[in-house]
């Protein structure tokens, strides 16, 4: 009787924490990751007891991965991966393997990443129409847009679109709109990219989509927007994305130091600069080892802030722990180097990451404010002609719909020039946009221009 009560006890554990993984998974109330992960845990490893099934594997690895503990997470899904495919259910191993390559993924092991995508694919052969197919699809997208295959990304985030209509589900269909946005805006189509970002941000914000759905879109879109010059969106949608962080349990958290980090970027530009350096204490306090791409974010624009308020040494640490964490810390570092005298160093450095820059066609932003700080960099060392190509490059950027590419296009016009009209409508456009520090910068200018 003892250890029939026993065993049960152990299966009602089991099954509850089962049921609390999933309900959190969907984002429903009463979400307490670290309890169901509790829960989970000692109903896989209780002495005497039955481990966990391929199903209680996977919700202890989400409850794992939401409470911050992604070694765990990891191995909780290697094991019902190979308890799924022990019982020939292909659709569960393919998605715990999608789960698998996106884990080793985040944690910057990408053969282990591409391994896992590839077996993914290998459970799903002979399913087309399953909807996992679609996180497939949508994960394609990316990996083809990274190795500049654009006619691959087209046709995954087509098929990502078909699977998300056939199967009816909200989260595959905004992960496809936001995939497929991504693309045309790396062809400039701005309205329809926009117009599909608004309409996936809207879902995660009304609650429509799942947490995990609802987390990948708060921690991508603002930092879209951004790259694409959309100061208003970047800023309203990180604000959306940090109050979703504030209802999440605290503790370690998969998205909130990306999301932080879109925060910081907007938090520097408007120039709240005391709010964003605690934000960067939070992200290096919040960050596991996932996170170590918004550390690297959140060190650099950390240094950013302290270049720009004269703290010089400070700036070379942060910039330098940013470039030990893969983060090329340019343009900072070139103005930086400019402003000690080392103007070859600097011109040096921008080249260097304008040559380098993994994508232009996917970060404008990023672009802008190197040719921008080029321009300006060859100008104080004499040489009007590569300045000159700069502003020219910088101006390509630029457009109506992107005012803070506008605004950095005619800043440098106006410099290389030294034309009052052209820095007066800059400096309109950085006071419209909120953006103290270079509307102080285009004033002094003026003020030297006469």
């Amino acid at each position: 009787m003892a250890v029939a009560a026993h065993a049960h006890a152990a299966a009602t554990a089991t099954a509850t924490a089962t049921a609390t993984a999933t309900a959190t998974a969907k984002g429903l109330p009463a979400t307490d990751w670290p309890a169901a992960y509790a829960l989970l845990h000692a109903a896989d490893r209780r002495p005497g007891g039955r481990p966990l099934g391929p199903d209680g594997l996977v919700a202890l690895a989400d409850a794992a991965w939401w409470s911050g503990r992604m070694d765990e997470a990891v191995s909780a899904r290697l094991r019902a991966h190979a308890g799924y495919v022990a019982t020939g259910d292909r659709r569960g191993a393919g998605l715990t393997a999608w789960w698998l390559s996106d884990a080793y993924h985040r944690l910057g092991r990408p053969a282990a990443a591409a391994g896992w995508l590839r077996r993914a694919h290998h459970d799903l052969d002979g399913r087309p129409d399953c909807p996992e197919q679609g996180l497939l699809a949508w994960t394609d997208t990316a990996r083809a847009e990274e190795h500049h295959d654009p006619a691959a990304a087209l046709a995954a985030v087509r098929r990502t679109a078909r699977l998300a209509a056939r199967s009816g589900s909200t989260d595959l269909l905004a992960l496809a709109r936001q995939a497929e946005a991504s693309l045309l805006l790396a062809h400039d189509r701005r309205a329809e990219a926009f117009a599909l970002l608004d309409a996936a941000q809207a879902a995660a914000a009304r609650g429509e989509l799942s947490a995990a759905a609802t987390g990948r879109l708060h921690s991508l879109l603002a930092g879209q927007a951004l790259r694409a010059g959309d100061l208003r969106r970047a800023s309203a949608w990180a604000d959306v994305a940090m109050a979703w962080c504030a209802g999440q349990p605290p503790g370690p958290h998969p998205f909130r130091p990306l999301c932080r980090v879109h925060h910081i970027a907007v938090l520097e530009l408007r120039g709240a600069w005391a709010r964003a350096e605690e934000s960067v204490r939070l992200v290096v306090q919040e960050a596991g080892p996932d996170a170590r791409g918004a550390v690297a974010e959140a060190s650099y624009l950390l240094g950013e802030i302290q270049r720009r308020q004269g703290r010089t040494a400070e700036a070379e640490r942060s910039y330098a722990r940013a470039y030990g964490l893969g983060r090329v810390p340019q343009p900072g570092l070139g103005l930086l180097r400019l402003r000690q005298g080392r103007g070859d160093a600097a011109l040096a450095g921008l080249r260097i990451a304008l040559d380098c820059l993994p994508d232009p066609a996917h970060d404008r932003l990023g672009r802008a404010r190197l040719l921008a700080a080029l321009a300006e960099t060859a100008l104080a060392l004499g040489d009007p002609e590569t300045a000159r190509q700069a502003v020219r490059d910088l101006e390509a950027l630029a457009a109506p719909d992107a005012p803070l590419l506008t605004a950095l296009a005619t800043a440098a016009r106006g410099t290389l020039t030294h034309d009052p009209a052209a820095l007066r409508r800059s400096l309109a456009l950085w006071r419209d946009l909120r953006v103290p520090y270079e509307a102080a910068r285009v004033r002094a200018r003026l003020a030297a221009a006469g």
